[in-house]
């Protein structure tokens, strides 16, 4: 053996041995059960970053359960990512001179599609590099053929269940990208800012945001509200205009903020838009599409929102309707993209009811048909599905799943009429396809069954589905994880996966969520250059549990290549041992532990320890404590068997070979799921075993 450990060297040549073998590629046996995982599906926005890697304990999973003798598949694929591609593209024409428009639609689509590509086959490289035991036999990608046949069969099966429509709600707008936000592409973050207090004849209103009282319909106070109580049921002057406004009672209206009174905006809050829903109120609109007022506004039409406030506040102060003003810290919603303060504005839509697919979700975890790791995060789901509103599935982009609705106009009995198609595009002239795409959260929503060949019942999702596990990080369990299951149940009638194993988030030592958009955090591949990927799949599981954040740094991967560096020495003592025994010795030719009886109470006490720590290391994994699990194999490879172990047998080391030999190949079967590329090279091209590590069997316990 090298006198020293080479991740740069052996990882290559390990990876293409793994990939020649065709050792991740299941084989379908209905005689035995299979394990399944489908990736949590990569944005294809240019690279991965080290968070990503988390997919480590995806890998410790399907290395396990591979070794455990299991049919094991885990899919690879990637996502679209419609408004991330297309921001990223819209800043490359931008370097260029160019914008969107000024290139057209099918331009724009072929270098968002040359730009996806490119994302696609580096991120792959990195999957590779960083030892995933994926499946790439089966990639999938959520623009594919495939894929995208199932994109059009959920919408038109959902749509003629009457479970997808097209009205006018409340949406988060984005007025640079100019698209409708999901929730998730909204982050909200503190602000500094201001409290105004306007007087509207006899009551006084709080607002931080008094640019949208033109738009406003009614002042609302909560039933307890005995200061206004008697102006219920009248009317109060708008300030700035000729209006006159009710005054209602809604118990929304948090009673300790501001006065107690809240101007109802329901075009432009979603608080507001709900009250007046409610109380049959007209929705007024003062702010476009551009984040500009409209004529609404009178003499600050076609003003910015800032520069509109501004002088909005100062006739407000002129007219003595600012009672006071006082500073304050409040969350605003901004574009995860390009950081633009979003708009809550009434949009023409596309939307899912959710209400029913809720109760089914709900159903399936409190029934135990889907159980959630760690568990407490069953309450925030419960919460979240119970408020659930109805999910608009439309974007106003050009990159990705055109929504599958065809329109025409046609002609009977001298009146024209708008004939609308769901599907694939129809036969006959004139049809026009809706110009908007899906929300990227609606392919990803089927991800799980159409992976597998759905709609068509192929034979892997015959055999595969449901899969056996979603792992992923925490903040998308909204978001991703229960969309899957509640479109996985509605479209295919079974649950998509039966655990959901969530990760904390990857942060770096300043307590920062690692974030390609942020450029916080750090390729991997450098650093797998540096330190070799066991040391930092290791640094990425030793000691974390399920739900709880991670703080990655160089220094714990450092010290992490100084155990895979451990490992590699004692395998090189305990093989050149081998190599200078007598070529007739006993002891040279068995190795097998049950060859020969073991006396000596050194021998016997560490085999006892290492029984005892397989049986820790197999239960751990098998519920989900893979941060446990790796901390035990380290503590007892590095401790146990290498500072004390083999420095007391270094006098004696022909009668410990057999010992050594076994707790060096069973811990490299332990050590396998977390640290595959040293234990594969050390186990086959070390030790000359037959049978590749990957596929060898998992090590029986005792009683």
């Amino acid at each position: 053996m090298d006198k020293h450990y080479q991740p740069q060297t052996v990882e290559p040549k390990i990876n293409q041995f793994w990939e020649k073998g065709g050792y991740f590629t299941p084989k379908i046996d209905p005689q035995k059960k299979p394990f399944v995982i489908t990736i949590p599906l990569p944005n294809v926005t240019g690279s991965l970053h080290a968070g990503h890697a988390m997919f480590v304990i995806e890998d410790i999973m399907a290395r396990f359960h591979r070794l455990k003798g299991e049919p094991t598949l885990w899919i690879p694929g990637f996502d679209h990512a419609s408004i991330a591609v297309e921001y990223l593209v819209t800043k490359q024409l931008k370097k260029r001179g160019k914008n969107k428009n000024e290139v057209g639609r099918e331009m724009f689509l072929r270098e968002a599609t040359k730009f996806a590509n490119d994302s696609r086959n580096y991120i792959r490289e990195q999957l590779k590099t960083l030892g995933f035991s994926l499946d790439w036999t089966r990639e999938a990608y959520t623009l594919d053929p495939i894929r995208s046949k199932a994109v059009v069969e959920a919408f038109n099966r959902l749509y003629h269940q009457g479970l997808i429509y097209q009205g006018k709600q409340i949406v988060n707008w984005c007025p640079h990208c100019q698209t409708v936000l999901s929730d998730l592409e909204n982050i909200h973050r503190e602000e500094k800012g201001y409290l105004y207090y306007i007087k509207y004849g006899p009551i006084t209103i709080a607002t931080t945001r008094p640019e949208t009282m033109f738009a406003d319909v009614a002042i609302a106070i909560h039933p307890s509200n005995k200061k206004y109580q008697h102006l219920v049921g009248k009317t109060v002057p708008l300030p700035l205009t000729k209006r006159k406004i009710p005054v209602i009672i809604d118990e929304a209206v948090e009673p300790e903020f501001g006065t107690g009174a809240l101007k109802i905006t329901p075009a432009h809050d979603e608080v507001d838009f709900e009250i007046g829903q409610r109380h049959h109120l007209k929705a007024l609109s003062v702010i476009d599409k551009n984040g500009q007022l409209n004529k609404l506004a009178g003499k600050y039409e076609k003003m910015k929102i800032k520069e509109a406030r501004e002088k909005i506040v100062n006739d407000l102060k002129k007219a003595g309707l600012i009672e006071k003003i006082e500073n304050i810290n409040h969350s605003l919603g901004h574009c995860e993209r390009c950081g633009t303060t979003t708009e809550s504005i009434i949009s023409q839509q596309w939307f899912v009811k959710t209400k029913s697919l809720a109760k089914k979700a709900i159903k399936a975890v409190k029934e135990d048909q889907i159980k959630i790791i760690p568990k407490h995060f069953e309450k925030i789901y419960f919460h979240w599905l119970s408020h659930i509103h109805d999910w608009c599935i439309s974007r106003q982009l050009w990159w990705g799943h055109q929504i599958p609705v065809w329109y025409r106009q046609s002609k009977t009995k001298n009146r024209q009429n708008k004939e609308i198609f769901v599907g694939e595009k129809p036969k006959g002239s004139g049809w026009v396809q809706d110009q908007d795409v899906l929300d990227t959260w609606f392919s990803s929503s089927l991800w799980t069954m159409s992976t597998l060949g759905w709609p068509e019942n192929t034979a892997d999702f015959k055999h595969f589905y449901p899969t056996t596990v979603r792992e992923t990080g925490y903040d998308i369990l909204f978001f991703w994880v229960a969309r899957e299951i509640m479109m996985c149940l509605e479209l295919s009638g079974q649950i998509p996966f039966k655990t959901v194993y969530l990760h904390g988030l990857v942060r770096d030592e300043k307590g920062r969520k690692f974030s390609k958009t942020k450029s916080i955090g750090f390729d991997p591949l450098p650093i797998t250059k540096q330190y070799g990927t066991d040391a930092l799949r290791m640094a990425l599981v030793y000691g974390n549990g399920a739900g709880n954040d991670i703080v990655l740094s160089i220094e714990k991967t450092k010290s992490m290549r100084n155990f895979a560096n451990k490992i590699w020495n004692a395998a090189r003592f305990i093989v050149m041992n081998r190599e200078t025994l007598n070529p007739k010795s006993e002891i040279r030719n068995k190795f097998e532990i049950q060859s020969l009886k073991i006396q000596n109470k050194d021998d016997q006490q560490i085999l006892k320890s290492l029984e005892k720590n397989t049986k820790s290391v197999t239960t751990h994994i098998e519920n989900y404590r893979f941060g446990q699990a790796a901390e035990e194999i380290y503590q007892f490879f590095w401790h146990e068997f290498c500072d004390q172990y083999i420095e007391k047998v270094k006098n004696r080391r022909d009668e410990a070979q057999p010992t050594l030999i076994k707790v060096l190949k069973t811990s490299l079967i332990l050590l396998h799921p977390f640290m595959p590329f040293i234990s594969e090279e050390i186990w086959t091209n070390q030790l000359k075993e037959k049978t590749p590590l990957v596929i060898t069997k998992w090590p029986k316990q005792r009683g």
